[in-house]
């Protein structure tokens, strides 16, 4: 497995509904899996996830661990060559893992990678 996308939630339903839709546009031709660890959202978050991405790997907490311990939660269940910690109200570029699975591929020196942000209004 090539890729494994961790996503933190707390109560932003709408926002992960649109990562989780991009997610899997980039992850089309990608070996990959989606991890989401909730922390104990109240907004329908978990169900949203249950309903419209059963293939999420949910990890449903009952307490707000805080996003370093949620993020390690998944960490130690992901099974992908590359980890992306992805925070909810991102929205990815249909190419975007395609082509940072093949710069780390060719660097071989390269522990991490990050990449270009555009807000809403394309700054």
């Amino acid at each position: 497995m090539q890729l494994s996308v961790i996503i933190v939630n707390y109560n932003v339903k709408y926002f992960l509904e649109q990562a989780l839709h991009s997610v899997y546009k980039a992850m089309q031709g990608v070996q990959g899996e989606v991890l989401v660890v909730d922390n104990n959202s109240a907004d329908g978050s978990c169900e949203m996830v249950q309903r419209k991405f059963p293939q999420v790997k949910l990890i449903a907490n009952k307490v707000n661990t805080g996003f370093s311990v949620a993020n390690n939660q998944a960490i130690k269940q992901a099974q992908g060559k590359y980890i992306l910690l992805l925070n909810p109200d991102t929205v990815v570029e249909e190419d975007c893992f395609k082509q940072c699975i093949s710069f780390m591929d060719t660097h071989e020196n390269a522990g991490a990678l990050g990449v270009k942000m555009i807000d809403g209004k394309g700054k």
